[in-house]
């Protein structure tokens, strides 16, 4: 009896809550990696608020680690949603096995690049004199296990577009959960500062890497990674990235966005805002991983229906996500405004820091409400293979509004000008995003051939992309 693939029978919204509940709680998970490192750190007498500072400089460069496991895993596994639906099963499996490849590579190139030049690294991205000892000792072992999160990040995504969204969860619980247990031997038992966090990081990072790797060798996945298909295609490689852009170059434009940000709460407010906003930016985390989790269950419901040529089930997914999304900012801001202080206290109790942190926390999400809709409709594009679209609606938010404002803003308004920047480019992004969105959602399946006006460039020829 021939497999039916649920994706385009089950009900849409319980779909979706088996999808994305599992990936929100991994995301959330996921997250605690770097948040509780500063927790840790944060709450360590020999550190405070200079160990703080040396991870928020990090930050950026963990950024990019992401991003590239979300270039060839989001790319990668949205071409290999498309091939499922598409009931071409081969092709799934040789996207999976390129993609794969291509974070090795990344990996790699990423850790040695890291070692060679990390002072300067450092240095560029905003860390004064007293704080670029704390971010070396951190960062260096980091970079030492930068193929491990490559691998893990980019691996998964194709775990859940495989069908089990459940075994992607215990993924990122597993790497969590044992990074959570290492932290407080290494930091204090151990008294290892800033280098024991990050041990226990790349530690945690690497048993994940190995976890979905064995998935894809045993018995529990459909799709199986095979030796065949890792030889390298130009073509396969090429579009696999060209879908992976969007969330690539929108993580490389948050790095850069932290780069610059990081720069000017040094020149506007010294250490301490740069403290302040690593508190900002992990409990930012905390809001913005479920909404990452959401839209990674939602993009295999969209893209094998796409696939599938049915658009109404398409819009009723992206329906119900914009809506879920919406709820998860409204709570996010209530919590931030009704208990600010509380918020920053869990990181560091220094008064010059509660201060700061507390009255930038209240500032930064001002127009938090919008940032799920602009979020989900905008990754809507990519996940029916219109990636520029995507790429352009996100990079508003993040580069295009954003980065000007952080440099513009301060110059006339100080430090307070800086936080005001943010819920600047919240609103005016997802006004934006709104209009090129629900233009999109009307046009489904009126495109010549369903294909979407952005598929210039591919086309079938015996089962390969042009």
């Amino acid at each position: 009896m021939e497999y039916v693939n649920p994706l385009g029978v089950e009900k849409v919204s319980k779909l979706l809550v088996k999808f994305s509940v599992p990936a929100i709680i991994g995301m959330v998970v996921n997250a605690l990696y770097n948040i509780v490192d500063r927790i840790y750190i944060g709450n360590y007498r020999e550190l405070g608020s200079y160990g703080l500072a040396g991870i928020t400089i990090g930050f950026p460069i963990m950024i990019i680690l992401l991003a590239i496991g979300l270039l060839f895993g989001v790319g990668g596994a949205t071409l290999f949603s498309i091939r499922l639906g598409e009931k071409r099963k081969e092709e799934a499996e040789n996207a999976l096995g390129n993609a794969f490849v291509l974070l090795l590579i990344a990996g790699l190139v990423l850790m040695v690049l890291g070692q060679i030049f990390l002072k300067p690294i450092l240095t560029l991205f905003g860390a004064s004199k007293e704080v670029l000892p704390y971010s070396m000792e951190y960062m260096r072992i980091i970079f030492f296990g930068a193929v491990f999160q490559v691998v893990s990040i980019g691996l998964n995504h194709f775990i859940r577009a495989d069908g089990n969204p459940r075994i992607a969860m215990l993924t990122m619980f597993f790497g969590a959960g044992l990074n959570t247990v290492l932290d407080p031997i290494f930091i204090y038992a151990f008294g290892m500062g800033m280098a024991g966090a990050a041990l226990a990081t790349i530690l945690s990072q690497a048993a994940s890497a190995a976890w979905v790797v064995a998935y894809f060798l045993g018995k529990r996945s459909r799709n199986k990674l095979k030796l065949r298909y890792m030889k390298l295609r130009p073509g396969l490689a090429l579009r696999i990235t060209s879908l992976g852009l969007p969330n690539f170059v929108l993580q490389l434009a948050n790095s850069l966005l932290n780069m610059i940000l990081n720069k000017n709460l040094l020149i506007y407010g010294g250490d301490i805002a740069v403290s302040g906003m690593g508190v900002i930016n992990s409990l930012q985390t905390i809001i913005m991983m479920p909404i990452v989790g959401l839209n990674q269950g939602v993009q295999p419901i969209i893209s094998f229906n796409f696939g599938a040529r049915k658009f109404d089930r398409v819009r009723e997914a992206e329906k119900l996500a914009i809506g879920a999304a919406t709820c998860v900012v409204l709570l996010g801001y209530i919590v931030t405004r009704l208990f600010p202080t509380r918020m920053v206290a869990m990181f560091n109790r220094e008064p010059e820091l509660l201060r700061f942190g507390s009255y930038a926390l209240v500032h930064w999400f001002l127009c938090l409400p919008v940032v799920g809709f602009q979020i989900i409709a905008a990754n809507f594009f990519q996940a029916i293979g219109r990636p520029r679209s995507s790429m352009f609606l996100s990079l508003t938010r993040q580069v295009i509004l954003l980065i000007p404002a952080v440099i513009i803003f301060p110059r006339f308004w100080g430090i307070t000008g800086l936080l005001h920047a943010a819920p600047f480019a919240d609103f005016f992004s997802s006004l934006l995003t709104g209009i090129w969105f629900f233009n999109g959602i009307k046009s489904l399946g009126l495109e010549k051939n369903g294909e979407g006006v952005e598929q210039k460039g591919y086309c079938r020829t015996n089962g390969s992309e042009a």
